[in-house]
């Protein structure tokens, strides 16, 4: 019978990274290798381990180990805790150095193709004793890393599930229709989505928000959205429709840049959806830094 973990023995984090090598290596004697131990005592440790958890952590068998059901769920925490504890050594380290605290942004690549980029330059010009690190994720990836401790804040559209995090209000931007000048729509003053869905058309970033969004709508009219062309990013979609490739939809404020000198043309779409909401979360007071707050608060600033 498997046996609780006491409340009051906290786990050992070099075991925890003992552990992790042996089953990122697959093999006890390579992760032995790997930390600069004896096999044997690395063995040992993993041994002690397992009892002081109460169940089996890996199944050995002729070319290595692999991690049990109980050895997958222990992996996932321990890369957690470990991650984690090398975060705090460098913030700390940072302090020493004299940068005041550190903070980790994740945003959705919506938010860092606008205005994202130059808020965060400008508090960090006027807090220049932070640091501040900032990496591109979907919104599910950037929602879970949050619930993990694995990031401070995340910048994302309002249109998923934020679980137990706390949203502030940030910036928001405006779906238009994007075609060259040339084209037979460009001189309407809005569009539907209905009267573009039999357009030659380029879609960004497959399967996300916007994407699903984009054909959940159509759905609805009664049509299915197809591309002509599917590209990842949006500074390449308003490249293919300035060659005259087909239209896209995409947020005005991304598009604006690349509309200069008449190279494209701009109709607003007049849908109640296509406005778009952005948040910055964080988790609750309690589990956020006063540096990570800080930055949250100056976001929160600019809302509109």
């Amino acid at each position: 019978m498997n046996r609780p973990v006491p409340a009051s023995r906290p786990l050992d984090p070099v075991s925890l990274k003992l552990f992790v090598a042996v089953c990122e290596e697959g093999s006890v004697a390579r992760a032995a290798v790997r930390e600069a131990m004896v096999a044997s005592a690395l063995s040992k440790r993993l041994g002690a381990l397992e009892a002081e958890l109460g169940t089996a952590l890996l199944v050995r068998h002729a070319r290595g180990v692999v991690p049990t059901p109980a050895g997958e769920a222990l992996l996932a925490r321990a890369r957690e805790v470990l991650a984690a504890m090398q975060r705090a050594r460098a913030e700390l380290g940072e302090f020493a150095e004299g940068v005041q605290g550190s903070v980790r942004v994740l945003a959705s690549p919506s938010v860092l193709a606008e205005k994202l980029p130059d808020d965060i330059g400008r508090f960090i010009a006027q807090h220049p004793r932070l640091r501040v690190s900032l990496d591109e994720r979907v919104s599910a990836d950037i929602v879970r890393a949050l619930l993990d401790g694995a990031a401070d804040l995340g910048v994302l559209w309002d249109q998923v599930d934020i679980a137990d995090l706390v949203a502030r209000p940030y910036r928001r931007d405006r779906l238009c229709v994007v075609m060259a000048p040339a084209h037979p729509l460009a001189r309407r003053p809005s569009l539907r989505l209905a009267e573009i869905l039999t357009e030659p058309s380029v879609g960004v970033a497959p399967g996300g928000l916007m994407d699903r969004l984009l054909r959940r709508e159509a759905a609805r009219a009664g049509a299915e959205l197809t591309h002509r062309i599917q590209v990842s990013s949006m500074d390449a979609a308003c490249r293919i429709v300035a060659a005259g490739l087909g239209l896209a939809v995409l947020p005005r404020e991304v598009a604006v840049p690349h509309a200069g000198a008449g190279r494209l043309a701009l109709v607003p779409l007049a849908e109640p959806w296509a406005e778009r909401r952005f948040v910055v979360l964080t988790r609750a007071r309690s589990r956020t830094s006063a540096a990570a707050r800080l930055l949250a608060q100056e976001l929160e600033s600019v809302a509109e």
